[in-house]
């Protein structure tokens, strides 16, 4: 048996994480999605919309991009899959569009979302418009402060930003707000979640939708450079970039898989993100995952410098990885992070987001310590929406 068809089982299981903790009402509509997903998305008229859009409409496939200045700063050499360069300029929209499509498939008239950076919540609202959807964005005030371009730009697309106004509104919260309005009314709408989170089937949905990552990026870096690469990195918060990469290298033993999650300021309780590395078994947002938890097993407060990774637990099939060993999960700091985002602007001319900035700062370890080898990273958005955030609060460093 394959990996994808042994995981998830059919309960949504990866190992012991993952399946749907959800109440008897919102399961029947969990069996619906899962039902229509697996009966639709494998029909010839689903998948040949979905290349369709993917080609003429996001622009795929994104370049594998060899980083000769940055790598001979730091030794190594360092490869970027350009996934800044998809359509509203990150990942997001490859499940975006697969959720949408579905959603239209089923008859949906809205769906709706949480978003963190902005970026998930632009291609969401991006989706909706192209499928002529109403859309609904739930967004914490923290981040809606600093994401103001990303603000504009789904108010632009249509759709109806709402702002999160309790606990530490951010995107823990955006989450428990989307959930509430989706529970208002699941018959005619879809919650389309941002990662592969949540419960079954949205960790193997979104897996699903972002294996065009991986499977893209295996083919170039080995047309590149006649083999594969000795490292792949991506930053981890829910964790959808990342899993739609390392997809393509599961099987390649000598490939090392590196996830990689906010530090923050410190290791202390609500200085981090860190949930793979320093989290427990439990229970959030209908999924079991290992999460920043109190004694109470309530998820505790997190933080990041980057509002797309500010979650205190990861995604399911993340947690197997871990556990199984395939996947090293690690962490990089703030200053981290905006160094990598500084030098990768000045070597390269290529500004990424403050989330991939993340894998990209792991990537420079990585270079200086390995010069003989390669490490390949998923760009998974580029930094135009943090480029304000970042100059007002750090100015241009040298």
């Amino acid at each position: 048996m394959t990996y994808f068809k042994k995981y998830p089982d059919e309960k949504g299981y990866y190992g012991q994480f993952g399946g749907s903790y959800v109440t008897p009402e919102l399961q029947k509509e969990m069996d619906k999605i899962n039902q229509a997903y697996f009966s639709i998305s494998k029909s010839h008229e689903f998948i040949s919309e979905l290349r369709n859009i993917r080609t003429h409409f996001q622009g795929r496939p994104t370049p594998v991009y060899f980083c000769k200045n940055f790598s001979e700063l730091l030794g190594g050499r360092v490869y970027l899959k350009r996934e800044d360069l998809n359509f509203t300029g990150s990942h997001k929209l490859n499940h975006c569009m697969g959720e949408a499509l579905l959603a239209k498939y089923m008859g949906k008239k809205k769906i709706l979302a949480e978003t963190g950076a902005g970026q998930h919540g632009v291609a969401l609202a991006t989706a909706a418009a192209y499928f002529g959807l109403e859309c609904e964005i739930y967004m914490g005030e923290v981040d809606i402060a600093k994401q103001h371009p990303n603000v504009m730009r789904m108010k632009l697309l249509g759709a109806k930003v709402i702002p999160v106004t309790h606990g530490l509104k951010t995107l823990k919260e955006a989450v428990d707000a989307a959930f509430e309005a989706y529970l208002k009314d699941p018959v005619n709408s879809l919650y389309c979640i941002g990662s592969v989170l949540g419960p079954h089937p949205f960790p193997l949905m979104v897996r699903d939708f972002q294996r065009v990552i991986g499977i893209e990026a295996r083919e170039q870096f080995f047309d590149m450079t006649g083999e594969l690469p000795d490292a792949v990195t991506a930053c981890v918060g829910g964790g959808s970039n990342a899993m739609g990469i390392f997809t393509g290298f599961l099987n390649d033993e000598d490939t090392e898989l590196i996830g990689v999650e906010p530090g923050g300021r410190s290791m202390k309780v609500g200085d981090h993100a860190a949930s793979l590395c320093c989290g427990t078994l439990g229970i959030m947002h209908g999924f079991k995952t290992y999460m920043l938890q109190d004694e109470k097993g309530d998820p505790q407060p997190v933080y990041s410098i980057a509002s797309g990774l500010d979650y205190p637990g990861s995604g399911p099939e993340h947690c197997m990885l871990k556990d199984l060993g395939r996947v090293r999960y690690t962490t990089i700091n703030d200053e981290e992070c905006l160094d990598a985002f500084y030098k990768l602007s000045r070597t390269e001319g290529i500004i990424p987001a403050l989330e991939s900035a993340h894998a990209v700062a792991f990537a420079m370890k990585y270079a200086k310590a390995n010069p003989k080898k390669s490490i390949l990273v998923n760009l998974s958005g580029r930094g135009d929406k943090d480029v304000d955030f970042v100059l007002e609060n750090f100015g241009l460093r040298e």
